[in-house]
């Protein structure tokens, strides 16, 4: 591989664009709402899988790794069966990273709030990705250093509190409460006496596009799966948001990362978050 490599350009993105909204006429709308109990598997309590899944992944793979010759692909469902796929990450060859049905359980139960995810990172760092919603043909996606975009609109998060540190204003999508581990509830807990509104996270996709659209000021994600993260995080940067972890570094697509992490629209906004989880508001009061 070169030392320096080549962002997408438009076309490029145009053509990748068009592989992932095929890839949803094919394989995901025409069984969505369709599927029969055969159709569905839980790999592990609460986490399901449907044949729409296994498909939409293995053909995106294939046209994407078409497009960009040389490159691996980390696949929510190529990892299951077989996590050293993950290692991949760490090589010099880009790697596309899929989710080829975001909100899998929403998509499962005929209910439309899914998305597809795909990034392109080299050498562990996002450059490209690409968020799709197929309900409603509406695609997103982010260059580093070019801005992100939804529908060739320039998407902006939400403007800062002011001062910043004032956690009251801010309305903060969560993780859901039973994917919490004891240390993630108490962090939760200690950020919820500064006055935080939460509300909850239904698909990293649309929490993302939230964020970057600037309907939503922030998020507190406590989960590291890279296919979940990896689009929404360069849109969100993109857009001028901030992502941190809770001891203060940024989030690695390796993973090993300090858990909550959050998103906010700038650093200060991210900084008071961190702190939050980590001390009570004086004189606070759990939610």
């Amino acid at each position: 591989m070169p030392d320096v490599f080549e962002l997408p350009d438009e076309k490029a993105v145009a053509e990748i664009s068009a592989a992932i909204r095929a890839v949803a006429a094919q394989e995901i709308l025409p069984r969505f709402g369709r599927l029969a109990a055969g159709d569905i598997a839980e790999k592990t309590p609460g986490d399901l899988v449907t044949v729409a899944d296994r498909a939409a992944e293995r053909e995106l793979a294939a046209r994407l790794t078409r497009l960009l010759p040389g490159s691996r692909v980390v696949g929510e469902e190529a990892v299951y069966e077989d996590r050293a796929v993950l290692d991949l990450l760490r090589g010099d060859a880009p790697v596309w990273i899929i989710d080829p049905i975001d909100g899998t359980e929403n998509y499962a139960h005929g209910n439309a709030r899914f998305t597809v995810l795909v990034a392109l990172a080299v050498r562990a760092e996002l450059v490209a990705s690409w968020i799709y919603v197929p309900w409603l043909d509406r695609m997103a996606h982010a260059v580093k250093g070019r801005g992100a975009h939804l529908d060739g609109e320039r998407l902006h998060v939400a403007p800062p509190p002011s001062p910043a540190q004032n956690l009251r204003d801010l309305d903060v999508l969560a993780s859901q409460p039973r994917f919490w581990e004891p240390d993630h509830r108490a962090a939760v807990s200690r950020l919820s006496t500064h006055g935080v509104a939460f509300s909850y996270i239904d698909g990293a996709g649309t929490a993302y596009l939230a964020l970057a659209s600037g309907t939503r000021t922030s998020a507190l994600m406590t989960w590291e799966y890279v296919w979940d993260h990896a689009a929404g995080l360069l849109v969100h940067a993109e857009a001028g948001g901030v992502t941190m972890c809770a001891d203060g570094s940024a989030f690695k697509l390796t993973g090993d990362n300090a858990l909550p992490f959050v998103a906010a629209p700038d650093e200060a906004s991210a900084r008071a978050m961190v702190a939050g989880l980590a001390q009570r508001a004086k004189d606070g009061v759990d939610r």
